[in-house]
């Protein structure tokens, strides 16, 4: 018998995260912190009261240099009309038009290149994906000697304005070259909490200073990836290779307001005439928020029920502390998207009685 043990890999602030006392688990093929000694509920219930920071470093982080238009060959968001210091999210798809990853894409001021940030586990798939498909238009070059940092959370904004002059004049989705604690930064505001909140990139020899003095502040506590998902779902928002996959399409996923406008004209995406047939037609099945009756919480995997057959099933789920009870989300047929629809959740054996509800399960505070 053959044992194979995965060897993980570490992000720059792995000794920060012992020495914090966090709980490591495997995650996208690093060590990464779950939570620390406060536990995923405080941690959750401060990032939404204060401010929280994550250790993302793990994602990847990478330049596109020369024909930066010709990433619309693989997204349906509009890259050329992207303006300088502004951030945008983007769907990396197949030929066949379906979700091969989501990311994020910047054009900083004065700068040629675009600023992309990719998935953790699929960030060399993605990366070799895009340079292969764009070979002779664009280049990409990797940047996994980047760290990056999250900073979320009502209070972010004045705690990061002191280590870093001018910061909390941006605005949701712009982006900026500056400096953190002294550290040379690219910092964007924006955030997978539904809270405001900023992502920081830094050289991963700058990241542990840098979150150490972030950490001093007495607003912020060290967040793992437990309160980052639960906070996560409650925004309503994707988490990629579970809610969205290359088994569905944008529109199957509920997200074609990731498809700009002028895209929708001109197509030139993958698959373009399919997703624009579901756009203006309607798709077989659609992802929607689930809420539970009740206090039990559905788990990913679970069947939802309708008129005595198996009509979806949830993608995520788990307790919202904010919102005080159950939620999830999950794919169901079409005729079954509308809010308020009465479905049932299989939950060991047992039909819990749940509704279709509206996403996000707790608003949004981005600063537009």
């Amino acid at each position: 018998m053959t044992v194979t043990t995965e060897i993980l890999r570490r992000t720059p602030l792995h000794a920060l995260h012992v020495e914090l006392g966090a709980k490591l688990v495997p995650f996208a093929g690093y060590e990464m912190p779950v939570q620390y000694p406060a536990g995923i509920l405080k941690e959750h219930l401060h990032t939404r009261a204060k401010a929280g920071l994550f250790d993302v470093s793990h994602m990847g982080q990478g330049f596109l240099a020369g024909d930066t238009a010709a990433l619309e060959r693989l997204t349906t968001a509009d890259v050329a009309g992207l303006k300088e210091g502004m951030q945008r999210y983007g769907l990396l798809l197949t030929d066949a038009g379906t979700i091969k990853d989501d990311f994020m894409f910047s054009r900083l001021a004065g700068e040629a290149d675009l600023y992309l940030v990719v998935n953790a586990g699929c960030k060399e798939g993605d990366f070799e994906y895009i340079s292969q498909k764009l070979q002779g238009a664009a280049t990409l070059t990797p940047r996994f000697d980047r760290a990056l940092l999250a900073l979320q959370g009502p209070l972010a904004a004045q705690v990061l304005e002191r280590h870093s002059l001018g910061i909390s004049n941006l605005t949701f989705m712009k982006v900026v070259r500056t400096t953190v604690a002294g550290a040379p930064a690219i910092i964007s505001r924006s955030g997978y909490t539904g809270e405001d909140g900023f992502e920081i990139s830094i050289e991963g020899a700058d990241a542990d200073r840098v979150a150490r003095t972030l950490l001093v502040e007495e607003e912020v506590l060290p967040i793992g990836l437990g309160a980052r998902d639960s906070l996560r779902l409650e925004a309503g928002l994707c988490l990629y290779g579970h809610d969205m996959d290359e088994s569905v399409d944008p529109v199957e996923a509920n997200l074609t307001w990731a498809i700009g406008k002028r895209r929708k004209l001109e197509k030139g995406f993958p698959a373009a005439d399919m997703i624009m047939e579901k756009l203006v037609h309607g798709a077989a099945k659609k992802r929607v928020g689930i809420k539970p009756e009740g206090r039990a919480p559905a788990r990913e995997g679970a069947e939802i029920m309708a008129e005595g057959r198996v009509i979806g099933r949830v993608t995520s789920g788990g307790f919202g502390p904010s919102a005080n009870g159950p939620v999830a989300m999950g794919y169901v047929e079409s005729k079954f998207a509308a809010d308020g629809t009465k479905i049932d959740l299989m939950v060991r054996g047992q039909a819990l009685a749940a509704a279709v509800a509206l996403l996000p399960f707790f608003p949004h505070t981005y600063k537009r």
